[in-house]
C-alpha cells in the first residue's frame, strides 16, 4: 500500500488512505458482493416501511411517523459510508480527500447520535402509550411528535460539532494510512504530528456521553414498562405486550 505524499503547500496530507480490508483478492470481491447485498436489502427494507407509513392515512400517527423517521436515518446512516467502503474495495487507489473525511466523520458519527435520540424518544412515546394510555392521546400530539422529530434530527447533527472543530485543527503531516474502513476518531488523530491527547479525551467523553445517556433512558422505559405489566392480568398483559413485541421486531 502506497503512501501519498502531502500534495498542499502548508505540508499537510490533503488526502487519506482508508485500508479498509486488506486480504486477498477473492475475498475482497466476496466481501463487495455481501456488503452490496446487505447494503441494497437495508435500503429496500427501510424504504418500504417508509412507503407504507406515508402511502397509508391509518399510519399517520406519533409511532409510525417516528419509526418512519427512523427508517430514513438508518439510511442516511448506511449511505454515509457504505458506498465509500465498496468502493475502495474494488479500488487501487482507496484514498478520500482530507474534507471528505472529516464529512464522512461528521455525517456517520451525527447520525449515530441522532438515532440513539431516536430511539429514546420512540422509547419514551411506548412508555406513555402503556404506562399512560388515558393521556397518551393529549400528551403525544402531532405537535409533539414534530417538535420531536426535529430535536433527534438537529441534536445529533449539533452533538458533534465540537468534535468536528477540534479535528479540524489538527495537523495532519505524516503518514496518512488509516487503518480502517471509514474515518474513525481514533485511528484518524492517531495520525496527527502534534500532541492530540486533550481532544481525543474531548471527544471520547462527547462520543460517549450521548451513547451513556440515551442508553439509561431506554433501560428506564424499559423498566418502567414492565413493572406496569407485571401489574396487569394475563390476558390485558397479551393486549399491551404483542403490539410493542412486534415493533421492537421491525426495529431490530
Amino acid at each position: 500500500m502506497r503512501t501519498l505524499e502531502p500534495t498542499n503547500i502548508s505540508g499537510f496530507v490533503s488526502e487519506f488512505i482508508l485500508l479498509g480490508f486488506p486480504c486477498h483478492r477473492d475475498i475482497q470481491n466476496l466481501l463487495f458482493v455481501l456488503f452490496s447485498f446487505v447494503y441494497v436489502l437495508t435500503l429496500l427494507g427501510n424504504t418500504s416501511i417508509i412507503c407504507a407509513v406515508w402511502s397509508s392515512r391509518k399510519l399517520h400517527t406519533p409511532m409510525y411517523i417516528l419509526l418512519a423517521n427512523f427508517s430514513f436515518l438508518e439510511i442516511c446512516y448506511v449511505s454515509s459510508d457504505v458506498p465509500k467502503m465498496l468502493a475502495n474495495i474494488i479500488s487501487q487507489t482507496k484514498s478520500i480527500s482530507y474534507a471528505g473525511c472529516l464529512l464522512q466523520f461528521y455525517f456517520f458519527f451525527s447520525m449515530c447520535a441522532a438515532e440513539g435520540l431516536f430511539l429514546s424518544v420512540m422509547s419514551f412515546d411506548r412508555f406513555l402509550a402503556i404506562c399512560r394510555p388515558l393521556h397518551y392521546p393529549a400528551i403525544m400530539t402531532y405537535h409533539l411528535c414534530a417538535r420531536l422529530v426535529v430535536f433527534c434530527w438537529a441534536g445529533g447533527f449539533l452533538w458533534l460539532l465540537t468534535p468536528l472543530t477540534l479535528i479540524s485543527q489538527v495537523p495532519f503531516c505524516g503518514p496518512n494510512i488509516i487503518d480502517h474502513f471509514l474515518c474513525d476518531l481514533a485511528p484518524l488523530l492517531a495520525l496527527s504530528c502534534a500532541p492530540v491527547s486533550g481532544i481525543t479525551l474531548i471527544c471520547g467523553i462527547i462520543s460517549s456521553l450521548i451513547i451513556f445517556l440515551t442508553f439509561l433512558y431506554i433501560l428506564g422505559t424499559y423498566f418502567c414498562v414492565l413493572s406496569v405489566v407485571l401489574q396487569v392480568p394475563v390476558m390485558l398483559f397479551l393486549t399491551l405486550s404483542l403490539p410493542i413485541i412486534a415493533y421492537k421486531n421491525i426495529l431490530f
